[in-house]
């Protein structure tokens, strides 16, 4: 029996010489109260970063987070917030302005807020809180650092209460998108690098101790015995926190032990949490008068040879990979209204599983995947080439991947913690992957590990997946792009050989087409090209063994600096089922109707 596991952050990360010191996650910090700190941030484009350097490169005192202002009429400074334009937050400043649609650099951002002297209560605490920022954060509130983040798809949130003072407070970001060998991701990757503060920002208020992280879970179907823990971010003992869950007429109280934590088991029968049926149970956790308000559903998920099992039952997963880029156009998605439209797309497809590819998406879209009945895989950044040998970009992907898992662990959509998409083989390699698959065990044991993986063995038309990281897997899948990159037209020839008792999962497989451009099956970019593709690689995907799933790539089509053909791509990779404005292509129809035999 897999074992309830608490999760945890560290509280001190280091990049380079300056050492970030953040807050633990909180989890599920929308329930929290506080304010709102998005609406019109001004902002001030910094080529040559002079807001940080001085003219030797060197960090200087008298930065743009000062928010200097002339005091005599003889008084130098040459930048101005007040003055500067604004732009909407949460956003990517690439659709925002058309001076930055490929910029690529640092970005000032300014927001002023009132604290009223009852908000400033004795006992509690602010919690700066930020969803996402790509990728690069210093932080500063009233001219002073609160914090550095590295990382552009994981929420991370600073303790500023004695940073505050009553009356009109200011926080300024210098966020920094270039792209450098040693992040994660790495220089090259096949989407749109946008820039920005691309999600929620919320200044939360906490008591001075308060619960960090809690966990509530369906530990095994027998008995419908569920796992509660929760973890206070003191070591304080003697606390009681009340779990509540009405539908199931559950009210327990547990006590924390020296270390802050507190568990217990109990029996229940909830409605199980599937795609037909996504249940969810209204959950009510207090202490000290402070009540955390939460949806969770309960559901099991397994492996059995080369099944995967849902609730104890096997399930196919009809999936689709989907880009976290707005619906109609380009640009960073970063609501619940962009997130219903992209799966309604997916549920009038037949899907039931989407791979939220290739890093964390909103907590918005994940949780309404939830509520829609998506079965979720979940993925970070270590995409292709990543600098296997440096230990700072290694402890980026750990702490990413914690991030992810600590921000999400309750949510009962979601199946598989992916760690990497299309890595090169080499030693290095297998060893950080290897790390990563079993520090993801240590913070969650009760969902399935895997990775999009490449085949490297072919001869002819017998394809063999052969990957050392199938020891570390739960559910072996890879990405093929047979009758597109290889082998046009003849995925009916091909054998498949993945000689591992494991579920398999096809991650990746598609081609390109522009929405209304027709013409013969064997001309590309036609949606004839990509409908017969479907076509011969449906019926392929059939004759695999241990088939338990396909996450076509991809839903719709995405912006991609990589993707230069003018008059076809311009800046998009077509391979979408969709297009950028939402028009269905041909082979959405294959794909609806070979799911509808599933």
């Amino acid at each position: 029996m897999k074992r309830l596991v608490l999760l945890s952050c560290l509280c001190c990360i280091t990049f380079g010489a300056i050492t970030a010191k953040e807050v633990p996650l909180i989890n599920n910090i929308l329930s929290r109260p506080g304010i709102s700190l998005n609406g019109d941030w001004h902002y001030i484009i910094d080529v040559q970063e002079e807001g940080y350097y001085d003219y030797r490169m060197r960090p200087t005192n008298s930065g743009f987070f000062r928010n200097a202002k002339p005091q005599k009429p003889e008084d130098l400074i040459e930048y101005d917030f007040d003055k500067a334009p604004t732009m909407r937050i949460p956003s990517d400043w690439n659709t925002q302005d058309h001076q930055l649609f490929f910029y690529e650099g640092t970005v000032w951002f300014m927001q002023r807020f009132n604290v009223e002297r009852s908000l400033l209560r004795e006992g509690w605490r602010k919690i700066l809180y930020f969803g996402a920022i790509n990728y690069e954060a210093h932080v500063y509130v009233n001219g002073q650092l609160a914090g550095h983040h590295v990382g552009g798809f994981t929420p991370f949130n600073y303790d500023v209460t004695d940073m505050l003072h009553e009356g009109e407070n200011v926080v300024i970001v210098k966020v920094d998108n270039k792209r450098r060998a040693e992040n994660v991701p790495t220089l090259i990757f096949d989407w749109w690098n946008y820039g920005g503060i691309t999600r929620d920002v919320l200044l939360v208020d906490v008591p001075d101790t308060y619960i960090e992280n809690y966990s509530l879970q369906l530990l095994s179907l027998e008995g419908r015995r569920l796992g509660f823990t929760v973890k206070l971010n003191k070591p304080v003992a003697g606390r009681k926190v009340t779990l509540n869950i009405p539908e199931l007429r559950i009210k327990k109280e547990i006590i924390t032990d020296n270390n802050g934590i507190a568990s217990m088991f109990m029996k229940a029968k909830p409605q199980l949490w599937s795609p037909s049926t996504p249940k969810l149970y209204k959950v009510e956790i207090t202490m000290n008068g402070e009540t955390i308000n939460d949806e969770i559903g309960f559901r099991k998920i397994d492996t059995r040879g080369k099944q995967i099992l849902l609730n104890g039952e096997p399930i196919f997963l009809k999936g689709i990979s989907i880009h976290e880029e707005k619906p109609f156009g380009g640009g960073r998605a970063n609501c619940t209204e962009d997130a219903h439209q992209l799966l309604s797309w997916a549920k009038e497809l037949g899907c039931n599983f989407v791979r939220l590819a290739h890093y964390p998406h909103n907590e918005y879209a994940v949780r309404e995947a939830e509520r829609m009945g998506f079965l979720v895989w979940s993925e970070i950044p270590v995409y292709w080439t990543i600098a296997w040998k440096n230990s700072d970009t290694y402890q980026n992907a750990e702490a990413q991947l914690r991030d992810m898992i600590a921000r999400d662990h309750n949510r009962a959509n979601i199946i598989i913690w992916s760690i990497a998409n299309e890595t090169p083989h080499s030693a290095e390699r297998d060893e950080f992957l290897g790390r990563l698959a079993t520090y993801a065990r240590t913070q969650d044991t009760t969902r399935l590990i895997s990775m999009a993986m490449e085949v490297t063995s072919a001869s002819n038309y017998h394809n063999r997946l052969q990957d050392n990281m199938s020891k570390y897997v739960d559910v072996v899948s890879f990405n093929q792009y047979i009758g597109w990159y290889r082998d046009v037209n003849v995925a009916s020839k091909m054998t498949w050989e993945i000689p591992y008792d494991k579920p398999v999962i096809i991650s990746e497989f598609g081609g390109g087409a522009k929405a209304g451009y027709h013409g013969e099956k064997n001309q590309r970019w036609t949606e004839e090209f990509q409908e017969n593709l479907y076509i011969q690689n449906c019926a392929m995907l059939d004759k695999i063994d241990g088939l338990a799933g396909t996450t076509p790539w991809i839903l719709k089509d995405f912006r991609s600096p990589r993707r230069v053909l003018n008059g076809i791509q311009d800046y998009y990779n077509r391979k979408g089922l969709f297009s950028d404005q939402g028009e269905k292509k041909k082979a959405f129809y294959i794909l609806k109707a070979w799911y509808e035999k599933k």
